[in-house]
């Protein structure tokens, strides 16, 4: 295939596109098998002058574009609608109104939405698969980050589906909340695993387990679950059952010893009233006076001792039934925490039987996510853990920990840490790490509680524990190039199913154009610094290239892409081509263990 001259009038087969990176990745979608499956996605929709199907992959193009709302598809300055060069590279005769887009994201339904996560999952899996062996073979370890991120619609807005308020971008805010999961990736840098849009109110410390089971779905390897653990916390909890127990039945015993007492009183003060009634009427028919130390002033002060005791005795008995509510309560918190475990064990057993290759795996959560109950579950599924304290009493406990003349370590520009090592923190069953941090602000100090569990010796080592925590800007820059790049605070529809297939969409783009830049590095003929690296700007590419004129020629083999010479790639070539060679990882670990270099 030759070049293209620089006067198109010599290349007469030659057309013109606005959108030259759509081409690429067009022809990338066709090679990866991700335009054919997507044909296959059902959608309970007519096909009149485009498939309802077409009108989902043209959602894909559109979301890789940066367009933020869905007209742009039509109005913006070089409509994609009109553009039949990009239409024809992802495999289509031609483009939809975006109206028509709309409505077929309005009828979409959760058959639908399974569809296409399924398709993400299946044309990422030799991706994932291959940073997967990747890391274990340089690290000996996978690295997973989880965040909750929101999703805000107008706090007055009534037509989103499952909108709720809750805490989003530092205020009280109508809307949603997006789970995020993504992977340390040697090759990309960030690779997405899953997304889950909940309600607004929806808070990080509910959505631990969902996040661990998405990545491993996603990556179909998961570490040993330590049911060794396991096995000892539930034994520790029956001795707490016991003891609760026997804490029930001293309550049922106090209750009815309380209740007894009141019972006698009751039948005291009834019987002493009616003497006293009688002594009344003996005193009224005789005409006496009632004297201060006669019987009848005498019944009167019995009766009125028997009316403090009975009041005494009442709340002995409210008192005692309280208690034995708590106990009960106590007592049924446990057996269902119990049978929890019980429960968790059993299938945590199996998750072990079936795991022939068990991989050594690192989760790094926010504070949000840093509940004991979160923690403990971490460390029982096999996970080393590393996140942050979520109750402040942790910090200032361990902020009393501090003797004066403790020495901080510098761990940072303005951070300094103090560090001890397996420590049992709050409710957490098992043994932690722990840091406690001190920022300088000003003239301000703020203080903060790392947290963590595993093979590393964290607490020897502040400055790289510090480090690699804050390794977790990682996913915080994905969720802020979601937004910013692929324009995830304008969300496009107003259906439960288009909302869901948006995020699954986007999460697919943000992997899916670092997996053809670095595609492109083979089939770039002009050196170019944007084409010549896997972990290129993905802001220049969307924003940028997909939004630049080029001229194409197409052949049976594929076709040559050319930046216009006043196009921001000026003198660019890309030879792209049907079958071009991608080698991708074959599926590791299903059935061997892998033994790092």
């Amino acid at each position: 295939m030759s070049s293209l001259p620089s006067d198109p009038a010599f290349a007469p087969s030659a057309t013109e596109t606005s959108h030259a990176m759509l081409i690429c990745w067009g022809q990338f979608a066709q090679e990866i098998g991700y335009i054919e499956r997507m044909q296959a996605v059902p959608v309970p929709q007519r096909t009149r002058d485009h498939a309802p199907q077409r009108k989902l992959i043209q959602l894909q193009a559109a979301i890789m574009s940066g367009h933020a709302y869905l007209q742009d598809i039509s109005r913006a300055a070089h409509p994609l609608d009109e553009d039949i060069a990009s239409a024809q590279a992802w495999g289509q005769d031609g483009w939809a109104d975006y109206s028509g887009v709309s409505r077929t994201l309005k009828v979409c339904t959760d058959e639908t939405v399974a569809a296409v996560r399924q398709v993400r999952m299946v044309v990422s899996r030799s991706f994932i698969d291959r940073e997967v062996m990747l890391a274990l073979r340089g690290r000996g370890f996978l690295v997973y980050d989880g965040d909750l991120t929101g999703r805000p619609v107008s706090n007055t807005s009534r037509s989103y589906p499952g909108a709720a308020f809750g805490w989003m971008d530092d205020e009280v805010r109508l809307g949603y909340q997006a789970a995020l999961v993504s992977m340390e990736s040697p090759t990309y840098g960030r690779q997405w695993l899953s997304v889950k849009q909940h309600p607004g109110d929806t808070v990080s410390a509910s959505q631990a387990e969902a996040m661990v089971q998405a990545a491993e779905a996603s990556t179909e390897v998961r570490p040993r679950r330590r049911t060794e653990l396991l096995i000892q916390r539930i034994a520790e909890q029956e001795v707490l059952l016991q003891e609760a127990l026997r804490e029930q039945t001293h309550a049922e015993e106090r209750l009815g010893c309380v209740q007894q007492r009141l019972s006698e009183v009751q039948e005291e003060r009834q019987q002493l009233s009616q003497d006293l009634q009688q002594l009344e009427l003996t005193y009224q028919a005789q005409e006496r006076p009632e004297r201060p130390h006669s019987r009848l002033s005498q019944a009167r002060a019995k009766l009125a001792v028997r009316e403090k005791r009975l009041g005494r005795r009442q709340r002995d008995v409210a008192q005692a039934k309280h208690g034995l509510e708590h106990s009960q309560q106590k007592v049924t918190a446990l057996q269902a925490e119990l049978n929890q475990f019980r429960q968790r064990l059993i299938r945590f057993e199996e998750d072990n039987t079936t795991n022939h290759a068990p991989v050594r795996a690192i989760f790094r959560l926010d504070a949000g996510f840093g509940s004991s109950a979160n923690i403990a579950l971490l460390i029982e599924m096999g996970y080393d853990v590393y996140t942050k304290a979520s109750n402040d009493k942790v910090v200032q406990t361990m902020r009393g920990k501090v003797e004066p003349d403790c020495s901080w370590t510098p761990v940072g520009k303005n951070a300094e840490m103090v560090t001890w090592e397996q420590m049992k923190v709050a409710s957490c069953p098992y043994p932690l790490d722990v840091g406690l941090e001190r920022f300088h602000k000003g003239d301000k100090i703020e203080y903060a509680v790392l947290l963590h569990y595993g093979e590393d010796r964290a607490a020897a080592d502040p400055v790289a524990w510090f480090a690699f925590y804050n390794g977790r800007q990682t996913i915080e820059a994905g969720i802020k190039e979601g937004k910013g790049v692929f324009q995830m605070h304008h969300l496009k529809v107003r259906s439960a199913a288009g909302l869901a297939i948006q995020e699954e969409m986007t999460l697919f783009a943000a992997n899916f154009v670092r997996w053809a830049a670095e595609w492109m590095q083979s089939h770039s003929a002009t050196a170019s610094p944007t084409f010549q690296r896997a972990q290129t700007n993905v802001k220049q590419l969307v924003c940028i290239a997909a939004h630049t004129s080029a001229w194409i020629i197409w052949q049976p083999q594929g076709c040559l892409l050319r930046f216009k010479d006043l196009s921001a790639f000026a003198g660019t070539e890309v030879v792209i081509g049907h079958g071009s060679a991608f080698q991708l990882a074959l599926p590791l670990f299903k059935s061997c263990a892998f033994v790092p270099d």
